[in-house]
């Protein structure tokens, strides 16, 4: 349950690093570390996306410590340094997203509320930001305010290559028919992470593209290879109850949405249409993002973190 450190991405100091118990009793991984100045604004839990780890969110950590906030992170089922369900760790899978969810307040439980300060703000990437979004939609979630970027609402055309009627009947019928397990058509053990900078989806910035390599390189069981069906079949089946109109129409958490105009991933005209719907909503459009906002050049993470700012109340030192 260590945390990988390397030259270029180094542990931020002061982690305590541990594992809770996931709703089945199976081992998370978690990280959280106290704010860096005061006064103490409260705790930002980071929720990261498919196939991440927390180890890929260090400077994102520090970003938020020198705003004055205690940070908590930890690694879904399935992926990163968490409880691996499958006998082949490279195969991430759940029978359904509900699952994340439990798990999510496993960690709210047993780490968070113990041991971070209040008040609790959530900040979510693309499947993070969608299983953020599923608890949005709650009565009474845990976060005082939830941010999600590029969250995973429909895959982006691009990402699917066939129609998305085509590619949610299969996941559906091949789940159905017991390949729930197996890797999507064309899947592998091998990460689905790019290897070379020119091209990529995922970030503009060349400096954090080779950090993000380096990493990979030098923590390789962190890495999951291809969706599973029964994982891809579970997404398409939560992504369709968050894109009911009624759904977003309900939720009464502020959220901030941020939207990437480069995205291939997963599709920013969703994100557009499910902000517009929700009641307390403010959106942040990155034209020049790719799909890690988070990740990208400077310019376009200072553009977020200004947001960010305004959105919380957050008044920078230098």
């Amino acid at each position: 349950m260590q945390l990988v450190s390397i030259a270029r991405n180094p542990v931020p100091s002061g982690a305590v690093v541990g594992a809770f118990e996931g709703y089945d009793g199976n081992p998370m991984r978690f990280a959280r570390w106290e704010p860096t100045r005061g006064p103490t604004r409260g705790t930002v839990c980071v929720f990261t996306g498919r196939s991440e780890f927390i180890e890929k969110y260090f400077e994102v950590v520090s970003d938020l410590r020198r705003r004055g906030f205690a940070v908590a992170v930890m690694d879904w089922r399935g992926q990163g340094g968490s409880y691996r369900p499958l006998s082949n760790p490279r195969k991430g899978w759940v029978r359904t997203f509900s699952e994340y969810d439990r798990d999510l307040d496993c960690f709210m439980e047993q780490v968070v509320k113990p041991e971070c300060p209040p008040p609790y703000y959530a900040l979510a990437h693309s499947m993070g930001g969608h299983i953020l979004l599923r608890i949005a939609g709650r009565p009474v979630p845990p976060f005082e305010r939830i941010m999600v970027v590029a969250p995973m609402l429909r895959f982006h055309d691009k990402k699917v290559g066939v129609s998305q009627r085509y590619a949610r009947l299969y996941a559906a019928l091949g789940t159905a028919c017991g390949f729930g397990r197996a890797y999507v058509r064309g899947g592998s053990d091998a990460s689905e992470d790019p290897v070379v900078f020119e091209g990529n989806p995922l970030t503009s910035d060349e400096a954090r593209f080779a950090r993000n390599r380096a990493l990979i390189e030098a923590a390789p069981h962190l890495l999951l290879g291809a969706p599973t069906i029964g994982w891809l079949n579970a997404a398409y089946r939560s992504m369709a109850k968050l894109n009911d109109p009624a759904y977003a129409e309900r939720i009464s958490v502020p959220l901030l949405v941020a939207i990437a105009g480069q995205d291939v991933i997963v599709d920013p005209v969703a994100s557009e249409a499910f902000a517009a719907r929700v009641k307390l909503c403010t959106t942040v459009n990155l034209p020049l993002a790719r799909h890690e906002i988070l990740q990208e050049a400077d310019e376009i993470r200072g553009r977020f973190w200004a947001a960010f700012d305004a959105y919380l109340g957050v008044e920078m030192v230098s």
